[in-house]
């Protein structure tokens, strides 16, 4: 498993590669490689890398700018990020791993959703760099957020601190199967991204024809700001589509892509309608 992860995402060795049951279990023990002191979040993102990190015992706060992140003893990155797409490059992120390493802190990099982002900006390649720990997830992307897998590419010295934490049979047989046919199956890989790439350019184009503006996103979701997002939110809730709010930043939402062609015309019904009784708000785009 270790092996065929390590070709798949690109790290130098199954050395280098630790293998849990998703990447939640890993969080907190990541957050634990360095002495407990501040740790940075790279914010908006998940909630759940700022509650790992406490749980070790950091201090943590939340920052929007990526320079101030030199400053922690943890620092933590979403890339792509999660729910608005933004991408930080490979550069930027080698040179704040530097940083970190020579004073003795970490940098993590979650890569949750690379495997539909831009691989030039991946750090899979780079796991024994030092100072550095790199996240990747397998259930978003092969869509079976079931078989509880995840990964950590880092150093071989911290690879082994993590595998003697996890122990022998972290992870079930059944599911380092999964793993090992899906991450080998490069054809469907590629093939996967294409129409992923195609649905999404779908979606968008969806949005735009009813006054919708996408901010951003990746490839499975799109992130959408604007000013009348809370009656899309509910206009489309009564029709049964859900989307992702989020109670601290009321004007945005997040959506998946329409798993089947009735959907997709359910959501074009349901947007129809959300538009034709709409005062027009909805194309005033947040500042």
């Amino acid at each position: 498993m270790l092996a065929v992860a390590a070709a798949a995402y690109g790290a130098q060795s199954a050395g280098n590669v630790v293998a849990a049951p998703g990447t939640q279990i890993l969080l907190p023990r990541v957050a634990s490689l360095v002495r407990a002191g501040r740790a940075l979040v790279l914010s908006p993102t998940y909630a759940e890398h700022a509650r790992a990190a406490a749980i070790a015992g950091h201090v943590v706060s939340e920052t929007t700018d990526f320079d101030a992140l030199a400053e922690a003893d943890l620092a933590i990155v979403v890339n792509p990020n999660n729910p608005d797409g933004r991408v930080v490059s490979r550069e930027r992120l080698l040179n704040l791993a530097d940083r970190m390493k020579a004073k003795g802190g970490l940098l993590v990099v979650d890569e949750a959703f690379m495997d539909v982002g831009p691989r030039e900006a991946s750090l899979a390649a780079d796991a024994g760099h030092g100072g550095l720990v790199v996240l990747r997830s397998f259930g978003k992307f092969f869509g079976l957020a079931g078989v509880r897998l995840g990964f950590t590419l880092t150093e071989r010295a911290t690879a082994a601190q993590l595998n003697s934490q996890l122990g022998p049979w972290a992870v079930a047989g059944p599911t380092l199967e999964y793993g090992i046919r899906a991450l080998g199956d490069i054809a469907w890989q590629e093939a996967m991204r294409q129409q992923l790439t195609k649905d999404a350019a779908r979606l968008d184009a969806l949005f735009a024809g009813r006054g919708v503006p996408v901010a951003g996103g990746t490839s499975l979701f799109r992130y959408l700001d604007f000013g009348n997002a809370s009656g899309l939110f509910n206009a489309l809730g009564r029709e049964g589509i859900l989307l992702r709010h989020f109670a601290e930043r009321p004007g945005t939402l997040r959506s998946g892509l329409p798993g089947s062609e009735e959907e997709w015309q359910r959501l074009d019904a349901a947007l129809a309608g959300w538009a034709a009784k709409d005062d027009g708000s909805q194309n005033r785009i947040r500042a």
